[in-house]
């Protein structure tokens, strides 16, 4: 009994090739956008006391929603 073994090299097919578009990069700040406007809007649906309850006012809404990454009073990082 005999045993073949093969090498095979990896052609141009395994390689994933990235391919970077304008428009990838258009769609990407769309989808940001609408993020932005659906948490816009669920916070403007939040009534003075829920936003109390999580430690914002009607006023830092729009700051918020434009600065998702951003935490005004120090509370996530534990300042």
């Amino acid at each position: 009994m005999s045993t073949i073994r093969e090498i095979t090299e990896l052609g141009p097919l395994a390689v994933k090739r990235q391919v970077y578009s304008p428009l990838e990069t258009y769609w990407n700040a769309f989808q940001e956008w609408r993020k932005r406007r659906r948490l816009l809007a669920n916070l403007c649906d939040l009534s003075d006391r829920e936003l109390m309850d999580i430690g914002i006012t009607r006023g830092e809404i729009d700051y918020l929603a434009s600065h998702p990454g951003c935490d005004p009073r120090g509370v996530l990082s534990g300042e």
